[in-house]
């Protein structure tokens, strides 16, 4: 069995977000605390696992294999996953050897590491590139970089469920849309599903366009058979995967003085930053109500410390 126990099911609070430059636009935004609900599988790559060790678990294999970077939030997450339900997992990483405190986390997890250098790493979406791997590693289940794909996107439907068992708390009975950081777009496009048009979702882009994440989003939605998919997508990544420059640092010390809320500069931090920026060139109505997802990843803030 890959799969937690049926009494682990990680809830994730629901909180109002009270920032001087919404308040001041009358803009309303609930923040879904991902990052809380649980110390090591962390934020929305929990949800994108869950369709996939489902499949696993009926495929009959012993564990998973995937890939990411040396701060990979995805490969953290599943490793420890691995260690906590007991099954074996293996990380094809970007890049070489390298020796970060999540490549730290991930060996004392037990994932066992392969370095596949930058080329090794561009022909994962080749054809054939799994066949070795699979040969090598017969009784795992190769899962795509970040959960992605239509399993990990199903996973991620739950996650409008969580807010709408909440609202009440926060006095709302509705809301007029999503806003979160997308690195796939996968879990983009499992809210995109949850929703089926009813309401539109904001991905701010934390990946160059040439990341190929509207076409990824794209493919998804389509597989999944929807006919009207309502979505948005923003650019956010501040001029390159992981780049950070003064001023999203300045504005994530700044949020985290004013709410007490972590942050980090990769996702969550450029993704609030531009909805700032959508708010104040007045994108949004006055009295518009957001949910706005915190999707994890404050173990890959090590790496900028």
């Amino acid at each position: 069995m890959l799969l937690p126990p049926s009494d682990w099911l990680p809830q994730a609070p629901l909180e109002p977000l009270l920032l001087d430059w919404l308040i001041s636009a009358g803009i309303e935004v609930a923040i879904l605390r991902l990052d809380q609900i649980d110390p090591l599988i962390s934020g929305n790559k929990w949800f994108k696992l869950i369709e996939h060790l489902k499949a696993a678990d009926l495929a009959g294999a012993e564990g998973i294999i995937s890939l990411g970077g040396a701060h990979s939030n995805h490969l953290h997450a599943l490793a420890a996953a691995g260690k906590r339900f007991g099954f074996t997992t293996v990380g094809l990483l970007r890049g070489h050897l390298q020796d970060t405190p999540t490549v730290k986390d991930l060996q004392a997890f037990g994932m066992q590491l392969h370095w596949l250098g930058y080329g090794g790493y561009r022909a994962r979406h080749e054809a054939g590139f799994w066949q070795p791997w699979q040969t090598r590693y017969p009784t795992l289940q190769p899962v795509p970089e970040g959960g992605g794909g239509l399993r990990g996107a199903r996973g991620c439907m739950q996650l409008k469920d969580q807010i709408v068992e909440q609202l009440s708390t926060l006095g709302w009975n509705d809301y007029e849309g999503w806003w979160l950081a997308c690195g796939t777009g996968t879990t983009l496009a499992g809210l995109v599903m949850a929703e089926g048009g009813e309401h539109p979702v904001y991905g701010a882009l934390a990946v160059p366009d040439d990341h190929g994440v509207a076409q990824q989003v794209e493919r998804i939605v389509q597989e999944a058979g929807l006919a009207d998919p309502a979505y948005e997508l923003f650019d956010a990544s501040r001029g390159g995967f992981a780049k950070v420059d003064p001023l999203l640092l300045e504005f994530i010390e700044q949020t985290e003085q004013d709410i007490g809320i972590p942050l980090e500069p990769l996702y969550t931090g450029k993704a609030l930053l531009a909805l700032k920026q959508q708010v104040e060139s007045a994108r949004f109505a006055p009295g518009t109500r957001l949910i706005f997802i915190h999707t994890g990843g404050l173990q890959g803030r090590r790496g900028f410390q």
